[in-house]
């Protein structure tokens, strides 16, 4: 692909629908550090190098000023894998299901460090929930999923877990999450989190069949549109918060 376009996009997701409610353009440094390039691109002085997660952060800092109610924030493992993320949504009060690698390091209540996938691998077979993710094309998306308590909640009434999602067909298939939120939030509450980052592929979907968001009329060797999403929804089961000021 000699011509592309890298995209970070924020999706809004409820009962009522879900879309893209805003995005980012990523430039690697090659392009932020050759300011001639930039200007012939239209793109200004102002604009720096700042990754992904960053990008991110400027999107859902502006959904908060907007006053958009949302309680939970989702994204794929290039997001949360990344701790000064998770930091910044913590300390704006932000609930999270965030993806991360299977040998990600996660520490135990009691301060001991563990790989996701050993710590997961350890609980009792009984332990784990056959659980609907939400509904998909071809009906619902069920999965076994099971989750354990991780550090110190860092606030009154919040709590950490390592989730962990396996394929009903193939047990060997897991992917693993990060969660913060109320330290009430149920097993089946943080599925449905997790299950709804399906929605941002249905919006990229839907805006490539309607919106030509695959195309690009500056390149005629037919440049694709990498994205990167994240994704902030309603708390499922219960009322969205007004996010703090």
């Amino acid at each position: 692909m000699e011509n592309c376009q890298i995209g970070v996009f924020l999706a809004y997701a409820s009962g009522a629908g879900h879309a893209l409610i805003d995005r980012e353009l990523y430039l690697p440094e090659s392009w932020t550090s050759d300011r001639d390039r930039c200007r012939a691109a239209g793109i200004g002085d102002e604009v720096k190098f700042a990754t992904k997660p960053v990008l991110a952060q400027h999107m859902i800092e502006r959904a908060l000023d907007a006053q958009v109610p949302f309680s939970w924030a989702t994204a794929d493992e290039a997001y949360g894998q990344v701790k000064y993320l998770r930091v910044w949504l913590e300390e704006r009060d932000i609930s999270y299901v965030l993806a991360t690698r299977l040998g990600g390091d996660v520490f135990t209540p009691d301060g001991r460090a563990g790989r996701a996938d050993e710590m997961i691998a350890a609980i009792p077979p009984k332990q784990w929930r056959r659980i609907s993710a939400g509904d998909g094309a071809h009906g619902r998306r069920e999965y076994s999923w099971v989750r354990i308590p991780i550090r110190i909640a860092w606030a009154p009434g919040r709590g950490h877990w390592l989730l962990a999602r396996r394929s009903l067909s193939d047990p060997t298939e897991i992917a693993y999450y990060i969660c913060a939120g109320p330290r009430r939030t149920t097993l089946t509450e943080l599925a449905t989190v997790a299950g709804s980052r399906w929605r941002v592929e249905e919006c990229f979907q839907q805006a490539k069949n309607e919106a030509g968001l695959d195309q690009s009329r500056y390149a005629p060797t037919g440049p694709g549109t990498p994205t990167s999403p994240c994704r902030c929804s309603p708390s499922p089961g219960s009322q969205a918060r007004k996010p703090k000021p």
